[in-house]
């Protein structure tokens, strides 16, 4: 007889302090496709909206309002599948949701009229960050709920082998896809990713009958208790913000909460970093297809859109080497993390430095070789293992274990603010064009966020000097 989805038997409790549960399998298959999938289509988006809106800077702003949009879902996704559906149902159904947006971005192409392929392409990208965003906060957690007791250990080499999962999507797709646009045209190169996912999908399904599956947590969430005391609670004289919160449902839960408050306050000097960041598969793309392309063999050739495979595999060379080497022997300046994400900040800012350079190269009449973004994209990745990473553990190490989900989902939330900043500059800096900063991709930009990274790293390193850090790493 078969166990239904839901349940979990004796023997799949008895953890195996050894081995990975089997099912683990499934679900780093599944996030290998997934992000193949995400970042193939990513990698050629900038260029397709390009070529239908016919300017850089609407180009540039609908990429970052599509990848504001992927990480704002993540808050609802946590909260449908908390209170509702379970992780589970919410990735399975959210990923046939995100393979349908993938259907209709390939379709895109097979008409000749603009119109047809710009309601598509909005129509695709919706779908897409509804998927992509809604199963984000919930997959990673997925994975730790198939570990039981006695089996802790191997829980830190799970995650590393789905962030090596992460890296290797990551990695190939934009090798392979814009190879793929350039012999076939963008109805291959996005069915491609679909496929993907659709594989991504049945991986997951696979697994349905081993899974283990954590019920929700039923006490109240963040949210309600901010909501209660702003709104709903009676204040009596001499009450602070959160007393009437703290009357109905306890202290410990505000306390909580409190404790996510202080956490968030960091998280709001956050988005600038990833306002820089996120440009590496938008305006650097744009930058990269006026530079001269590399030829190998065969007609293969090393252009703007391959270029964005250097950040994973930076990122594969970065993690260990600043893990088991750099951290351990500058324990003093960079053991704390909030010290090691203002170092990032500062990191970020000085890798707009050469992409100004190269522009300004540009704007002069040069042609620069393609591998001259290997500077910018070795430093900005240095900058994501320090402040991403980082701020990861951050999270995870200072979040109440009630609120572990919502602080991360408030952590992918300051990404999709880093987009929607992008947007604001690009829009209003439009006004600019005539001191030379009026266009997405132009050496004025690039020297302006270089100097608002600059100022926000100080910010940052001043506002987080005297951080209350607490010792939660041990809770589960």
């Amino acid at each position: 007889m078969k166990m239904p989805a839901d349940a979990t038997s004796t023997s799949a409790l008895a953890a195996d302090a050894s081995r990975f549960p089997p099912q683990v399998r499934y679900i780093l298959g599944n996030e290998a496709c997934e992000r193949f999938s995400f970042y193939g289509m990513k990698s050629i988006l900038a260029i397709y909206a390009l070529s239908l809106l016919g300017n850089a800077d609407q180009s540039t702003v609908l990429f970052h309002w599509f990848a504001f949009l992927s990480y704002l879902m993540p808050l609802w996704g946590g909260w449908i599948s908390d209170k509702h559906w379970g992780r589970y149902n919410t990735i399975l159904r959210l990923s046939l949701l995100y393979c349908a947006g993938h259907g209709i971005l390939a379709l895109s192409d097979l008409s000749a009229f603009g119109n047809y392929k710009l309601e598509c392409l909005y129509a695709g990208l919706l779908l897409i960050a509804v998927g992509a965003g809604g199963i984000k906060p919930c997959v990673s957690a997925f994975m730790g709920d198939q570990f039981g007791e006695g089996q802790t250990r191997l829980v830190q080499r799970a995650y590393a082998a789905f962030y090596w999962s992460i890296n290797i999507g990551s990695l190939c797709a934009p090798l392979l896809i814009p190879w793929v646009r350039d012999r076939w045209g963008y109805g291959w190169a996005f069915a491609i990713p679909g496929v993907l996912m659709g594989v991504a999908t049945f991986v997951f399904w696979l697994g349905r009958h081993r899974y283990r599956h954590v019920p929700a947590q039923r006490q109240p969430s963040y949210w309600q208790i901010i909501f209660h005391g702003l709104f709903r609670g009676v204040f009596r004289r001499g009450d602070r913000f959160l007393d009437p919160a703290r009357r109905h449902y306890g202290a410990a839960c505000v306390n909580d909460a409190v404790a996510v408050n202080r956490i968030l306050w960091v998280f709001l000097l956050v988005p600038p970093f990833f306002a820089l960041f996120e440009q590496h598969s938008s305006t650097w793309v744009l930058q990269g297809r006026q530079m001269e392309a590399l030829v190998l063999w065969s007609g293969l050739t090393i252009g703007a859109e391959q270029m964005q495979s250097a950040n994973p595999a930076f990122v594969i060379l970065l993690v260990p080497v600043l893990t088991l080497w750099v951290y351990p022997r500058f324990r003093t300046r960079l053991g704390a993390p909030l010290r090691r994400m203002a170092a990032g900040m500062c990191v970020a800012a000085f890798a707009y430095l050469p992409v100004a350079w190269l522009q300004y190269r540009i704007e002069n009449g040069e042609t620069p070789g393609i591998l001259w973004q290997l500077i910018p994209y070795f430093i900005i990745t240095l900058g994501e293992v320090l402040v991403s990473a980082t701020g990861l553990e951050f999270a995870y190490t200072q979040a109440p274990k009630s609120m572990k989900g919502t602080v991360t989902s408030l952590w992918l939330l300051t990404i999709a603010l880093g987009q929607l900043l992008i947007v604001a500059v690009t829009h209003f800096g439009g006004k600019l064009a005539a001191t030379g900063a009026g266009t997405a991709v132009s050496s004025g930009r690039f020297l302006l966020y270089a100097g608002l990274m600059s100022v926000t790293a100080v910010i940052f390193a001043i506002a987080t000097a005297r951080y209350p850090y607490s010792n939660r790493a041990h809770e589960h």
